[in-house]
């Protein structure tokens, strides 16, 4: 074995002892590993002569350059230990050799899922979508929907207002008014969006919710056409295998009108505890557009006739996923929330 080579060595591994000793931060720690055990240190140049050695010298000396490798491995990871848990470098030290945190991914809010699924479901019958503001004159919130001055939603107990014949629109009903305003006969039009209402905010009732308003108006509509609408969304939203159900009810902005049911999905209409065991469950108010409504935007009811309708999105979200309490759409609760990732 070559002595000075020998004596290269133990003077490579006493520098790297005194250059080590000096380190006072992680910085500096990984210089000196660079410097002394990288791929362009001295280190490698002693591995690389080891090719050209005899059998016996490369036995020898590969050993040798073993324990002086393994002993620099194991003085610079006692440096790392004391600089991270007795100097207290760990809290700005990033490991890079760790697999990163997963990040969480959000999801799409139940209620906003269920509001889009519906309108998808319209523009596929041809329906366009429209848009109103959420502060409305009472003209549009009330009078032209022919809803009487002494009528009590007007009273505001019930309503938000903001000044006098200005408040937070109750009902997506104006985008009916604002809808015939806009556009000549025939069309089809939807209308989503935020309502308010002085309610108390409990299991099954919010100040703030969603609806979705629909509308048709042609030379001639039937009650017939309302009811195939109704059908063809229902058993799309719902399932092919759920009934419709038409009561009898009363509008103001409608006449005849109607409340419409579904078949409940839990008990399939024999009657459960979900659906108060008449085996229906309610999701909409609907009927044929008063003729007052229509003079009220300069229609002639002699030459158009149509139908409307409006559902709470909330409560159709409720019903098609078993949600019994509506607070929890605005808890912002992540756990709940998840649930519903995978259908977007």
């Amino acid at each position: 074995m070559d002595d000075k080579k020998m004596e290269m060595l133990e003077k490579y591994f006493s520098d790297f002892q005194e250059s080590l000793a000096k380190v006072e931060t992680l910085d500096e720690l990984n210089r000196v590993k660079g410097q002394y055990l990288g791929r362009k240190s001295l280190m490698g140049d002693f591995l690389t002569q080891l090719r050209s050695l005899s059998p016996e010298e490369k036995r020898i000396w590969g050993q040798k350059l073993n324990e002086i490798k393994s002993r620099m491995e194991e003085d610079l990871k006692k440096k790392y230990e004391w600089l991270m848990f007795e100097k207290g470098e760990s809290s700005s030290f990033i490991d890079v050799t760790l697999p990163g945190r997963k990040q969480w991914v959000g999801s799409f809010h139940p209620v906003l899922i269920v509001r889009d699924q519906i309108l998808s479901i319209f523009q596929s019958l041809g329906f366009r979508i429209e848009s109103g503001p959420e502060i409305e004159s009472d003209f549009y919130n009330f009078e032209a929907l022919n809803i009487p001055p002494d009528h009590p939603t007007r009273d505001d107990q019930d309503s938000f207002y903001l000044s006098p014949g200005w408040l937070l629109r109750t009902h997506t009903s104006p985008g009916q008014i604002r809808a015939m305003q806009k556009l000549t006969p025939p069309f089809k039009v939807v209308v989503p969006g935020r309502c308010y209402r002085r309610d108390a905010f409990d299991a099954t009732h919010s100040p703030m919710f969603h609806q979705i308003e629909g509308l048709v108006v042609a030379p001639s509509i039937s009650m017939g056409d309302l009811k195939g609408t109704v059908a063809i969304f229902v058993r799309r939203f719902f399932g092919l295998h759920r009934q419709v159900r038409f009561r009898p009810s009363y509008f103001p902005f409608t006449e005849p009108s109607a409340e419409v049911d579904v078949s409940c999905g839990v008990c399939q209409g024999k009657g459960c505890r979900s659906c108060g065991y008449s085996g229906w469950l309610e999701i909409m108010g609907a009927g044929l557009v008063h003729p007052q409504v229509f003079a009220k935007v300069g229609y002639d009811p002699e030459q158009v006739r149509g139908f409307a309708f409006g559902m709470g999105v909330e409560r159709i979200t409720m019903l098609k996923f078993g949600v019994t309490d509506i607070r929890w759409f605005l808890e912002n609760d992540v756990n709940f929330l998840e649930q519903f990732k995978a259908l977007r």
